[in-house]
């Protein structure tokens, strides 16, 4: 039987199959391979081999001195060395008695450590005996420290005695320095009020000994000395007083300075006042009594004015010139106790009530002082019983002057109320075409004017405005109204019979006339609003606007104003060019009607007015139309220029 044939192809595979299963068998193979196959780049296996390499290194030059053992090993070394005659045979060995090798470098390090370790313990014990040394040490410092404590412990409480000494001393000596400065004068600090301070000092001392303690002996003390101090500066102050009302009283007229004046405000908190203020009464009187003895015998200086006794034959005048030198020389006598005593004028003018606003201490004094200094000015005058009767006359007309003062008023009102009826008697001309106020009205005001300047020169000045209208309100209300009923009257009697008059620029004529003595009445403003309407509803008329405004005002939206026949644009058309005609006319500057106001301020407001409202009618009558291209100016702001309003 024939074999059947192999091709190459399958029997080289087959040849290299058994080659390598045969080599995997063999230990050497493998061993080479493992040799091969191993990575020596990774960071362990190098150290390993640098390691080993320095452990067998042929040959090691050093400076540095070695021990027996180490040159005894170099020796072995190098025989070994020596005697390798076979290449490779000391890595063989190497490889051998690696073990051994690292055993015996293990020892040598074991054999060095303990060596490094008996020089450490012995360093130890020698540190012990030096830490038990210093725990001895710190033993006795220990002892000598609490030794020393106990010694210092009475030098520490003692100096905290003193430390809170020291805190108490220093609170009393700010006590004290307070006390001091509260209780005692410095000239630098003090020098301007030491009276005040005293007293305050002695308000302060009471407080002091209110205490819960009673009494203390500084309080007592400082009372003492104050009302020591206090008592002598009161006996000066009476004392130069004193000789300053003695001199005083030399002169008619004195005045009196600041230190009069806080000598006699501080003198008043004692009862040394009194002997003052007596001592002063006493001066004036005999200074006012030699006054009045000579304005009766010598007159004024150079004679003048002439002595009071030039007079003597006529009483009354005798007595009327000594009762005004009596009353000139009050009024001085008690301008100059007002300012010794510190008192403010209340204002009042010459010759009017004096009025005591609230009743003092001090203007009792005054009172008193008044009395006892021209309470001896009869002394030097005689009686008689015929001069005493005169006077007691004068006295009594003085007296009766209030009644016979109503009396005059009543003639007066008397007399004006029968000038108004006949004045309401008048009638106007019918065939007067001006419109100026009659010559009844001119003088009537005139009479009104010179009432007004008598009434002027009788105020004192502190009036206000509705005093003094009230003190001329009745004599308005029997000239004024009687004038302007006349007005009114006459004038509408005049405008039935004469329809063209024109009544309103009359009436405002003649209360514009009444007016400029006195602001008296609202009538003319409610006719000078009359007569604005008036002039308005004229122009609006004359422009030919006034129909479409109307209709413009009163328009209800309830049908277009195309459809308004006095809103047509053919009206509106005609209305708008008679509007830029009369724009152009002399009217927009003045009224020809109110021309005829004798008052021209009059004439420019009225008209202004009127014009203002013909902007407001024109305003509203460009906002309801629709033909802007057609309005004689486009905008209302040009209109009010045409007028001379600011636009806005």
């Amino acid at each position: 039987m024939a074999s059947p044939a192999v091709s190459p192809s399958s029997s080289t595979l087959q040849f290299d199959k058994k080659a390598r299963t045969t080599q995997a068998r063999n230990p050497v193979s493998l061993r080479l391979y493992k040799v091969l196959g191993t990575n020596f780049d990774d960071e362990a296996t190098r150290e390993a081999l640098q390691t080993l390499s320095e452990l067998y290194a042929t040959s090691r030059v050093t400076g540095k001195p070695r021990d027996d053992d180490e040159a005894e090993q170099d020796l072995a070394g190098v025989e070994e060395l020596l005697t390798e005659s076979v290449p490779g045979e000391s890595a063989a060995r190497a490889r051998r008695n690696l073990r051994r090798d690292m055993e015996r470098k293990l020892a040598e390090g074991s054999h060095q450590f303990l060596k490094a370790f008996g020089e450490v313990d012995q360093k130890l014990e020698e540190l012990q005996q030096h830490v038990a040394a210093m725990h001895a040490s710190c033993d006795e410092a220990e002892i000598q420290l609490n030794l020393t404590n106990q010694a210092s412990a009475m030098l520490l409480e003692r100096a905290g005695s003193l430390s809170e000494e020291r805190q108490q001393v220093e609170n009393k000596k700010s006590i004290v320095t307070l006390f001091l400065t509260r209780f005692t004068l410095n000239e630098e600090r003090d020098s301007s009020t030491p009276w005040t301070r005293l007293r305050v000092s002695g308000t302060d001392c009471r407080v002091l000994m209110a205490g819960e303690d009673g009494p203390t002996q500084a309080g007592l003390a400082i009372m003492e000395s104050t009302s020591t101090h206090l008592t002598q500066g009161y006996e000066k102050i009476f004392r130069w007083c004193s000789h300053e009302f003695r001199q005083m009283g030399r002169d008619m007229q004195v005045e009196v300075d600041t230190t009069m004046r806080e000598a006699i405000r501080r003198l008043a908190q004692t009862a040394r006042i009194v002997n003052a203020l007596s001592d002063l009464s006493q001066a004036r009187q005999a200074t006012l009594m030699s006054s009045f003895i000579t304005a009766l015998t010598r007159g004024g200086p150079s004679g003048l004015p002439r002595p009071i006794e030039l007079h003597a034959h006529d009483p009354l005048r005798y007595v009327g010139d000594m009762l005004a030198w009596v009353h000139q020389a009050i009024a001085a006598e008690r301008e100059f106790l007002e300012s010794l005593f510190g008192l403010q004028a209340d204002g009042r003018m010459v010759g009017s009530v004096r009025v005591f606003q609230q009743k003092s201490e001090e203007e009792d004094w005054i009172r008193e002082l008044m009395d006892l200094a021209v309470g001896k000015l009869c002394v030097p005058l005689k009686e008689s019983s015929i001069i005493s009767y005169k006077i007691a006359n004068l006295l009594a007309i003085l007296y009766d002057h209030h009644a016979i003062t109503e009396v005059a008023y009543k003639v007066f009102y008397d007399a004006i109320e029968t000038q108004g009826r006949a004045l309401l008697r008048a009638t106007l001309d019918l065939d007067d075409p001006s419109l100026t106020p009659p010559l009844a009205i001119l003088d009537h005001a005139q009479i009104l004017r010179e009432i007004m300047n008598v009434y002027e020169s009788s105020l004192l000045g502190d009036e206000g405005e509705e005093e003094q209208t009230a003190g001329f309100q009745r004599i308005l209300d029997v000239t004024v109204d009687p004038a302007v009923e006349m007005c009114t009257n006459n004038s509408e009697e005049k405008k039935r019979l004469r329809p063209r008059w024109d009544r309103e620029v009359y009436v405002l004529n003649c209360l514009s006339y009444l007016q400029e003595p006195f602001p008296f009445t609202s009538q003319k403003r409610e006719t000078l609003q009359a007569v604005v309407d008036e002039n308005y509803k004229n122009i609006m008329v004359d422009a030919g606007i006034d129909k479409i405004a109307e209709t413009c005002l009163n328009h209800d939206d309830s049908e277009p104003l195309s459809r308004v026949p006095a809103t047509l644009p053919a009206q509106l058309q005609t209305a708008l060019r008679n509007f830029s005609l009369w724009l152009s006319g002399l009217e927009v500057v003045q009224s020809p009607r109110l021309s005829q106001l004798t008052a021209q301020r009059l004439h420019i407001k009225i008209h202004q007015a009127a014009l203002e409202r013909m902007v407001q009618s024109y305003q509203l009558i460009s906002a309801a139309t629709l033909l802007g291209t057609e309005r004689p100016f486009g905008q209302i702001n040009l209109l009010r220029q045409i007028f001379g309003f600011v636009p806005v």
